[in-house]
């Protein structure tokens, strides 16, 4: 797979570490319950929602598979039952790793159809240079939607949606109705400037456009769990909003002045926003990419 030229450009503070190169016995698997059925997972990798109840229990992404075992325990501590069905949020190891352990004992795998093709073949996440392999039958989805799929489960109506391309271009959104809350996966996150997989289909436009959806579909009290950091509000997921808007409409007018990406790179539209996983320079050519995409 040809690598794309903002690579040169990569500077990282911290760097997600694909799963062979991991200590994962140093690893805890924190609990932190959300509603009186919803808990979430925090670990190595992607949040982990888990609701459960008398239909089961139900999972969204499943982190790194030399975890599994610790998200089972965990899981444990509340449930009696195995987990019946994971849902993967997008195709990025981080966030589906465990799919083919949960797949094996049983767990229906559920996935945007655009992140299940990407399961099936070897992918590259270039930013990181993380070769991701394709997943065995066991962990490759066996549910697929264009559009949407609802649940019926443990006094939930679950909706899981696909708004659009956004952090990649299979995103899922997975929302609980009748608790309020909702697990975005990576289309917004709470470590700053978000990785956008822009060779793999996002969009800075797109994860905008996705990220203010999901605002006019909640309201005040609903509860986000983010692809990765601690649990937020709706005013949390509009000022990331923002700070994506003003960021895009910077790096748009310096493109319509005529400036290369270098000049843009020097002027940094980015600067005041927190830079604690992708670095300025970094995203700015994720945006610049992008935008350049979409005007050919």
């Amino acid at each position: 797979m040809k690598k794309t030229a903002f690579l040169p450009f990569l500077v990282l503070v911290t760097v997600p570490v694909h799963a062979t190169a991991q200590d994962f016995d140093e690893v805890q698997i924190r609990v932190e319950q959300v509603s009186e059925s919803i808990y979430m997972l925090v670990g190595s990798g992607g949040n982990i929602a888990v609701s459960v109840g008398e239909d089961g229990t139900f999972i969204v992404d499943d982190q790194y598979a030399p975890l599994t075992e610790k998200i089972v325990t965990a899981i444990a501590g509340f449930t009696d039952d195995p987990v019946d069905f994971v849902i993967n949020t997008h195709w990025h190891v981080d966030h589906t790793d465990g799919n083919e352990n949960f797949g094996g004992a049983g767990a229906v795998i559920v996935s945007h159809a655009n992140s299940r093709r990407r399961m099936e073949t070897d992918q590259l996440i270039e930013l990181f240079e993380v070769r991701q392999e394709a997943y065995s039958r066991e962990g490759l989805p066996k549910i697929t939607f264009d559009e949407s799929v609802r649940f019926h489960l443990n006094g939930e109506t679950i909706d899981v949606f696909y708004l659009g391309r956004a952090h990649t271009d299979g995103d899922a959104i997975v929302y609980f109705r009748d608790s309020n809350v909702v697990h975005t996966g990576d289309v917004f996150v709470r470590y700053g400037l978000p990785f956008i997989d822009q060779p793999n289909g996002g969009s800075i436009n797109g994860i905008i456009s996705v990220v203010n959806q999901v605002a006019e579909l909640t309201d005040e009290d609903t509860v986000f769990i983010p692809g990765h950091g601690q649990l937020s509000s709706r005013g949390d997921l509009l000022e990331f909003h923002d700070m994506l808007v003003n960021i895009r409409d910077r790096v748009q007018t310096l493109i319509q002045e005529g400036r290369s990406f270098e000049e843009i790179a020097a002027v940094n539209p980015a600067e005041g926003y927190p830079a604690t996983f992708v670095s300025s320079e970094a995203f700015l050519r994720l945006v610049y990419d992008s935008l350049m995409e979409g005007n050919r």
